[in-house]
């Protein structure tokens, strides 16, 4: 196992390091909202500023229980904040891909709320992220069940209403392409958290909450570039694609091929994204968005999703290439894993001192101070012992 402990030197470097990553992971989120920011990104119908730190929450999702804090300040931000804004300002600003806006662009592709510049580039950086990491320790030998799926729906119920403020808000107006773009969110992941349940009551005699929440953020996901350039009947073909092609990326091409996709970033995100890119260039409509029309007349309905091919593989090549660079990189210098028992007890008493839950209290009070946590006071000790009693 590559390990900052295993190397004195590189301990001493990442010690050092780690005094300085809030400030590094800082400059990286001012480097990526930077070049979103810039003034000429927001002409009506494509643009989002908060793209970078989407971008970034989308990918460390993959490496959950493996990387330490510092390491996934490094090898989640710098892919973000390097990686992300090419394709963003190539899609949103008057770059090579801009097919709205700009008439001389290269790749005349649609991108309305960031399905290449944020969810293909984080789910094909978290793929090549999980390779590099390796597998969890125990994967294939024990179940790893959700943390909770209480919270899993609550989350999923928070991510559904904030991902208007990307698509809607991506038309930078409250006009009908907005309205459009609402209205298309929400028959997309409705119908995609649907589908989901809908086919593992099939194949496996129950649906679940985990297949609803699966399939409603496949749905956001996938519409997300094709929000504000659908019209109602197309959004439903987007849900029921979306709720089908990312559960058989998660349920059936995860185990043939055999990586750690420890919550599904790149059966979501990446195979999720890659899709919706796709998809927008058969579905989208001056009917939708009459800014289709003023660049892309003659080829919307047409040979658009030739050009959605072309984006495609340009961010594939971007996330991978820029990913690999740092990963290896950082895992050159600094390592990428903890130490087996580090991994095993948990990186929140690795790194932090203390655990989120005290399920056994005796034995996690002993866990947490060898870790360096301080002890819990006498009173909150008496409260816990009278609560197990």
């Amino acid at each position: 196992m590559n390990t900052a402990a295993s190397h004195p030197s590189r301990a001493r470097a990442a010690t050092a390091a780690r005094r300085l990553a809030p400030i590094l992971f800082l400059l990286l989120g001012v480097i990526g909202a930077g070049v979103f920011a810039a003034p000429s990104a927001f002409a009506d119908g494509e643009g989002a500023v908060g793209v970078p730190a989407a971008a970034a929450s989308a990918t460390p999702a993959d490496l959950a229980t493996r990387v330490a804090d510092l390491e996934a300040y490094i090898t989640n931000g710098a892919p973000k904040a390097l990686t992300s804004p090419g394709p963003g300002h190539n899609a949103w600003i008057d770059g090579m891909m801009n097919g709205v806006w700009n008439a001389k662009a290269s790749i005349k592709a649609i991108d309305f709320a960031g399905g290449t510049v944020v969810h293909m580039s984080s789910g094909w950086s978290a793929l090549i992220l999980c390779l590099i990491l390796g597998k969890r320790a125990g994967f294939g030998r024990r179940a790893f069940y959700p943390h909770s799926l209480v919270l899993t729906m609550i989350g999923t119920g928070m991510l559904w209403v904030g991902w208007y403020g990307f698509n809607a808000g991506s038309a930078v107006a409250a006009d009908g392409i907005a309205a459009g773009a609402f209205m298309a969110t929400t028959l997309a992941t409705a119908v995609a958290s649907v589908v989901w349940p809908g086919i593992e009551w099939v194949t496996r005699g129950k649906p679940t909450v985990l297949g609803f929440c699966s399939g409603a953020v496949a749905g956001l996901v996938v519409v997300t570039p094709a929000s504000g350039f659908v019209t109602a009947s197309g959004a439903v073909i987007i849900g029921v694609l979306a709720g089908a092609v990312p559960y058989v990326a998660c349920t059936k091409l995860k185990s043939a091929f055999g990586y750690d996709d420890a919550l599904d970033t790149f059966g979501v995100h990446g195979v999720g994204g890659t899709l919706g890119a796709l998809v927008t260039g058969f579905l989208a409509t001056a009917d939708a968005n009459p800014n289709l029309n003023t660049n892309l007349a003659g080829i919307v309905g047409k040979t658009l999703w030739i050009e959605q091919l072309k984006a495609m593989g340009l961010t594939v090549a971007m996330a991978v290439a820029g990913t690999t660079i740092i990963a290896m990189a950082v895992k050159a210098v600094l390592g990428l894993r903890p130490e087996a028992e580090g991994e095993e007890d948990g990186l929140d008493l690795l790194d932090h001192g203390e655990a989120g839950y005290h399920l056994d209290e005796p034995g996690h009070l002993a866990s947490a101070s060898e870790h360096g946590a301080a002890p819990a006071s006498d009173g909150a000790e008496s409260a816990i012992l009278q609560a197990e009693k």
